[in-house]
């Protein structure tokens, strides 16, 4: 192909690949948060990726911190910061539906325009706050640099570690909404409201832990986001609509459908990159999923959801 080489197409498969899978992890941990939120609420928030922005920005508050009062601690201020995001932007997604969200149940378009104008309002904020520049965190030294497995493959450390986290929250996502007593309840409720309002579940409790849960997985994402890119007050507009697509795509409130989508999407942007072109890359990918929907409209695995 052009002037590659057979070993040079391997070696640009393998590193591309890998950036899919960076890129993978990044978009499933958002994802995750949207499909809990849309599958449980129908609720389109459209200031998921702002939620991100928390995550990301509360680790660079902590890396600062740590860096001017405890730099013994640098080496592992990140796993204080993963739990801390996720607590943030839980604590700001229980604000929120308690005071606009849970006005707004089944009226998908004012949702969108609330969430929206949410979004905007955000940016602001940050902006005021930190500034309109992009900020980096300081990175613990085990997380830098790469590892080679051979002399034309290169891999960031920070990717790996990125993958490693999104195993474990992807597992912690199935293990509560599957195995959980709360999860029971979430499932209940997706399947029928009235009967679970019936049998004495506290429905609306259930949204409202659902949306703070949906958001705390966003800030995980923001300090996942961190360790590979810098951050700034629109970083979270980069993820939302691949967000949405691959809720869409992968079927509504199924968590093995957005974890197939991401890997999907993730994969194919990245090796069309290579070739035509970031913008062409995502043109082709949306073209190509669109078809897919208009062949399979719900999605690659569809919920068996009572309306």
């Amino acid at each position: 192909m052009g002037d590659f080489s057979a070993q040079d197409l391997m070696a640009i498969g393998a590193m591309q690949g890998f950036a899919g899978l960076s890129f993978f992890s990044v978009l499933l941990l958002m994802a995750l948060g949207l499909a809990i939120i849309y599958g449980q609420m129908r609720v389109i928030n459209m200031a998921h990726g702002e939620f991100m922005v928390i995550g990301a920005y509360t680790t660079y508050m902590l890396s600062g911190l740590v860096s001017s009062h405890a730099p013994w601690a640098m080496e592992f201020y990140i796993f204080l910061a993963i739990p801390a995001s996720f607590l943030t932007a839980f604590l700001f997604g229980l604000f929120i539906e308690m005071v606009m969200i849970r006005h707004l149940y089944h009226r998908p378009l004012d949702t969108l325009l609330a969430t929206w104008g949410l979004a905007l309002i955000m940016q602001q904020i940050f902006r005021s706050t930190f500034g309109a520049r992009e900020v980096s965190v300081s990175l613990p030294d085990w997380l830098q640099g790469s590892w080679r497995p051979t002399p034309m493959i290169d891999i960031p450390i920070s990717g790996l570690s990125i993958m490693v986290l999104t195993l474990f929250v992807t597992v912690g996502v199935l293990w509560f909404m599957y195995r959980s007593r709360w999860g029971l309840r979430v499932r209940c409720t997706m399947a029928s409201r009235e009967m679970s309002g019936a049998v004495g579940i506290n429905t609306k409790w259930v949204d409202r832990i659902t949306f703070a849960v949906g958001c705390g997985i966003a800030g995980i994402a923001g300090a996942a986001f961190t360790t590979i890119s810098s951050t700034g007050p629109t970083s979270g507009t980069l993820y939302i609509v691949d967000t949405f697509l691959v809720v869409v795509f992968g079927g509504a409130g199924s968590i093995m459908g957005t974890v197939a989508s991401s890997f999907v999407i993730a994969q194919g942007q990245s090796l069309l990159e290579f070739f035509i072109g970031s913008s062409m890359a995502k043109v082709a990918t949306l073209l190509t999923i669109i078809v897919i929907l208009m062949i399979r409209p719900q999605g690659l695995f569809a919920s068996k959801v009572r309306r």
